[in-house]
């Protein structure tokens, strides 16, 4: 580009050339680091390092089940509504409280564990030891699952009322009873209906 000088009358200072360079224009990589715009770090590429650990044990955590296996029910849509299941169009017939039988242990505990047997189908109980509470509300599903209880020196009444019949009546399952060792002393199931109760009679002596 051409520069020059202009000239002007003596009470007036004297102009300095402008000198305009050239601008930076961005590499071969589109880096503009070196010119004029605003150097912003690209958030599209990076890969959070997401590392979630238990924090007691420092165990990372497994959000995902890998092991390729669907718990039995895994596709029950629950009504929390559905009582017995004659409101549906199904059978009438009643199934009264039934007796599970007596057994004996002379352990500290026993383990109670129960599961649906038959199609899951959102099977609820409650569990109650000599009238005191144990479990509110156990969700009956295809794997055991249940509680520790505390044996009492004498007769202990164990006791399932079925909360409801699921989307299939009756309410049913199979219980299992453990000693304080581990070992099984004990198995049945039980067919209810809505408000009725298995009982089962443990004697300490």
């Amino acid at each position: 580009m051409l520069s020059f000088i202009a000239a002007a009358q003596t009470d007036l200072p004297n102009t300095t050339p402008l000198e305009i360079g050239t601008i930076a224009n961005p590499d071969e990589n589109n880096n503009t680091s070196q010119g004029a715009a605003l150097n912003i770090p690209s958030v599209i590429d990076l890969k959070p390092n997401a590392n979630l650990r238990d924090s007691l044990t420092s165990i990372p955590v497994n959000m995902n089940l890998n092991n390729g296996l669907l718990q039995a029910g895994h596709d029950l849509k629950l009504d929390p509504k559905v009582g017995r299941s004659e409101k549906q169009g199904g059978s009438p017939e009643r199934f009264g409280d039934q007796y599970l039988g007596d057994i004996k242990s002379n352990g500290k505990f026993v383990g109670i564990v129960c599961r649906d047997h038959e199609y899951v189908d959102g099977d609820r109980v409650k569990i109650s030891l000599n009238g005191r509470i144990i479990d509110y509300n156990v969700m009956l599903t295809g794997s055991f699952k249940g509680v520790n209880v505390d044996l009492e020196k004498g007769f202990n009444r164990l006791d399932f009322e079925a909360l409801n019949e699921g989307s299939s009546s009756p309410n049913t399952a199979q219980v299992n009873v453990y000693d304080d060792k581990g070992e099984l002393i004990y198995s049945n199931k039980w067919l209810l209906s809505e408000g009725s109760i298995a009982t089962l009679i443990i004697t300490k002596e």
